[in-house]
């Protein structure tokens, strides 16, 4: 990465192009960019053409909890917001990926046609194994876009059909090729995918480390060279986070998650829950099996020994693929820290969530073996919800109080940029940043891209919907090993040997509600529970509720309803391209 930071960017500062207009940057006076040709010979003019397509890599960290019965937000003008209570149309982009994803698949198209032709050293190795891991970065990042480019915008079109979006492996000169082109079928664009993450498998290392002996060569390369130096500078440490073998294999694992859910299930649809179950297993057979779960994974935003620790590229024990770490920031603190504490608490939780996090002793809250206190409802709880709300009380702020009659600035409604559920968002922050006017003080930190917990909860709810509870097919654990590591890692039922889980390993259906509760505790505020909703067909419309907490009274209160209709469980087309192209069809409704 060190190493894409120092290119010198001839297309840096370009906006990014539209779908149509993608090779614009070629049509430039000629004294200002670069033509193709000069790529030949110009190996960091060639490499800008995949720095570019890092730079619009989709993020799950954007605030869409606001936009699901996991919380609202305190500015309700905010685009998710507007999106939950009835402003969405094909014309509001809060959620397309449409034109940034198209954008970099031209860039890394036009690339990939011209990365052969490419001297990338002058020692023919080195050229070589530059060749092979810059081609591999590119089809890993075409099979990323168009990821994204599915989940965002597939779905079903009038006449029935489960289609995805137009495939483009093909750099498109704008003079003369055809843009107006049909929807693939999603079952196309889901191989598409896997053969672009196969061919980023081929190229590419499962890591980048350096070695020391021609032993340690990785079988694919080392018919090209049996020099350690060699392979270091083309393979090497110097390249971390940027797209790997074990990045490949999970965003196969999250595409095919994505294609057995029950929202895509169609005759033509050939994806399955085992096709996504030992797709997330080689992720976690990699990383040592279901007791490899790392220990502080579901701490990740805090662990402050880890995060100031970070060098050369290294990752966490929970990161598969990260963004680059952050120093000395309070960015995401004044977003969201409470007013006492000089943020602008941006995030706030709902009671719905709340409610979701069970006991200690591992039972929900309404179960009658949950010994569940409702004068003392915080108490007694799984200790994750102390770790990710702050609540009315809480032991980790003194004297915290947030019911509208407290007296407190974070109190229910007090100020604008005060709760409106009674509870603040804790998860993602660090809670040794200062934003006190005089001693503001900010940490390190860094933005996940993948983590390996989602891994190990994506193979839980694939593995339970093929084999149940216990079943492991090709593998060596079950969807019940995975889910008791993460309980047991949280501390929930350790102290009763998992009775509610056990209860759950005997029916299918109660462990799948049970797994995707533990999905929704594990990620949540990461920007996944909008699109795990949708893909489950779930209620997209459940009230987002509060508490109101004076004294000892708790009120229970209506904060926000959310108006998504039926077709939305799938995201529009751009009005503005299918507009301009006939026979791109709409998904229904929209």
């Amino acid at each position: 990465m060190k190493e894409i930071m120092k290119i010198k960017l001839l297309i840096l500062g370009l906006i990014v192009l539209t779908f149509t207009g993608c090779k614009k940057f070629l049509d430039a006076d000629p004294e200002n960019l670069k033509t193709v040709e000069q790529m030949y010979t110009d190996p960091g003019y060639a490499q800008g053409f995949v720095t570019t397509a890092y730079r619009v890599i989709p993020g799950y960290y954007n605030n869409s909890s606001v936009a699901t019965d996991e919380a609202v937000s305190s500015n309700v003008n905010d685009g998710f917001t507007q999106i939950a209570t009835g402003s969405w149309t094909p014309s509001n982009g809060a959620f397309s990926v449409w034109n940034q994803s198209y954008s970099a698949l031209m860039y890394i198209n036009q690339f990939l046609e011209e990365s052969n032709k490419v001297k990338w050293a002058n020692d023919d190795e080195v050229s070589k194994l530059f060749n092979l891991r810059m081609r591999g970065e590119a089809f890993g990042l075409r099979g990323l876009y168009l990821y994204f480019l599915l989940r965002n915008h597939a779905g079903f079109t009038p006449d029935g059909q489960l289609m995805g979006v137009p495939i483009v492996t093909k750099f498109l000169e704008v003079s003369s090729a055809d843009f107006n082109q049909p929807r693939a079928t999603f079952d196309a664009c889901v191989k598409q995918i896997y053969l672009d993450l196969d061919s980023a498998e081929f190229y590419l290392p499962m890591e980048y480390v350096d070695i020391a002996n021609a032993s340690q060569i990785p079988a694919q390369f080392a018919t090209i060279t049996q020099n350690p130096a060699v392979y270091n500078r083309a393979m090497g440490q110097l390249h971390r986070q940027l797209f790997n073998g074990l990045i490949a294999k999970s965003f196969r694992a999250r595409t095919a998650l994505l294609a057995a859910s029950k929202a895509f299930q169609s005759p033509t649809n050939t994806a399955t829950w085992e096709q996504a179950a030992n797709a997330a297993a080689a992720v976690i057979r990699y990383k040592g099996g279901a007791n490899a779960l790392p220990a502080g994974g579901h701490t990740f935003y805090d662990n402050r020994t880890d995060i100031d620790g970070i060098s050369e590229g290294i990752n966490p024990s929970e990161i598969i693929w990260r963004e680059n770490r952050q120093t000395n920031n309070s960015d995401r603190e004044l977003q969201n820290f409470p007013p006492s504490l000089f943020g602008n608490g941006l995030i706030n939780p709902t009671q719905n969530l709340v409610e979701s996090f069970p006991m200690a002793n591992g039972y929900p809250i309404n179960n009658s073996n949950a010994a569940f206190n409702i004068d003392n409802p915080y108490s007694g709880r799984d200790p994750r919800l102390r770790s990710y709300i702050m609540y009315n009380g809480h032991p980790d702020l003194a004297n915290f109080r947030t019911g509208s009659q407290s007296g407190s600035i974070d109190g229910i409604n007090v100020r604008t940029n005060s709760t409106r559920t009674g509870y603040y968002m804790r998860k993602l922050l660090r809670w040794d940043v200062s934003l006190t006017p005089g001693a503001v003080l900010g940490r390190n930190r860094y933005t996940p891209r993948i983590r390996y917990t989602e891994m190990y909860l994506a193979y839980a709810e694939a593995a339970n919907e093929a084999w149940g509870p216990k079943g492991t097919g090709p593998n060596s654990f079950s969807a019940y090993d995975v889910i008791k590591a993460i309980r047991t890692r949280a501390g929930v039922g350790t102290t009763n040997n998992h009775a509610y889980l056990e209860e759950c390993a005997a029916d299918k259906i109660k462990m799948g509600e049970l797994i995707k509760n533990e999905r929704r505790l594990e990620l949540c505020f990461e920007g996944f529970r909008f699109w795990d909703l949708r893909r489950w067909k779930e209620n997209l419309n459940e009230t987002a509720r509060g508490m109101d907490v004076n004294g000892t009274v708790y009120t229970p209160i209506t904060v926000e309803t959310r108006s998504y209709q039926d077709h939305m469980y799938y995201g529009p087309i751009p009005n503005s391209e299918v507009l301009k192209y006939n026979k791109l069809v709409q998904n229904a409704n929209w």
